[in-house]
């Protein structure tokens, strides 16, 4: 198992750092860690999905965000978009090689998430007990 100062050593030796306010690798972690990011890679991750087959899997996006998240992600070459030249215009998204790899890391933290919610779940009502 990789010890949290292994982690942080390793990434010394990258070129980036996110940790660096001018740092381009900042805009990336935001996208993909973003509310709608997170949960449009995870669920492209499944498959090829049109603009609407998205938009009512990730449940409560508004088209105007899901579009420049889609957008970003895109421009970050996480997500490749493909229109087809039919009538009406059919557009398909898909993560590309990089955006697959991304959704598989951040879907093993959403079920860490979705599996410890329970104990999320009490220690939210311990903290609020606390305060009221």
């Amino acid at each position: 198992m990789t010890t949290t100062q292994e982690l942080a050593e390793g990434l010394d030796d990258l070129p980036y750092n996110v940790f660096a306010k001018a740092c381009p690798s900042r805009g990336t972690l935001e996208h993909v860690t973003g509310r709608w990011g997170g949960l449009a890679l995870g669920a492209l991750y499944e498959g090829s999905l049109r603009f609407n087959e998205l938009r009512r899997r990730v449940d409560g996006v508004s088209e105007k965000m899901l579009s420049q998240t889609l957008h970003a992600l895109e421009r970050d070459g996480l997500v490749h978009r493909e229109a087809q030249p039919t009538n009406p215009p059919r557009v398909d998204y898909e993560l590309t090689p990089l955006g697959r790899e991304v959704a598989q890391r951040l879907l093993a933290l959403i079920h860490f998430v979705e599996g410890s919610m329970d104990e999320v779940l009490a220690a939210r009502e311990r903290y609020d007990s606390a305060r009221a």
